[in-house]
């Protein structure tokens, strides 16, 4: 059975290039517009893994990183973000938050598919 990606980001051009590059790679995707809108569909989903940018309305990445760590049925979701924000502060934030990863857009197809393959086990 195919293991199942929550991708949660603001710009629809970037959902849609994540989504047809981890289908392409034999995930199934769920797809968020932003941080609150990914955790009512983690919700109503059983997710293998986030994919999460960083800066969106309503609910950013970090929050939603928070969010997701404090419910304990998710505690050990992986969580990796894929963002413009490269600076090491902003890495340290999502890390102390609990983001598994980090990945910089714009992203290789290759590389996205490598570090879920490699997180996912």
């Amino acid at each position: 059975m195919a293991k199942t990606i929550l991708t949660v980001d603001d710009s629809a051009s970037v959902r849609q290039m994540v989504a047809f590059t981890l289908r392409q790679g034999g995930y199934d995707v769920v797809e968020a517009v932003d941080g609150r809108d990914g955790l009512l569909k983690l919700g109503g989903t059983k997710c293998d893994m986030i994919l999460t940018d960083l800066n969106m309305p309503n609910m950013d990445g970090i929050s939603l990183i928070r969010e997701v760590r404090n419910n304990t049925a998710n505690r050990n979701l992986p969580i990796v973000m894929l963002t413009t924000e490269s600076q090491d502060a902003r890495k340290q934030e999502g890390k102390t938050a609990g983001a598994t990863g980090w990945i910089v857009k714009p992203f290789n197809p290759d590389q996205l598919l490598a570090v879920v393959k490699r997180v996912l086990g």
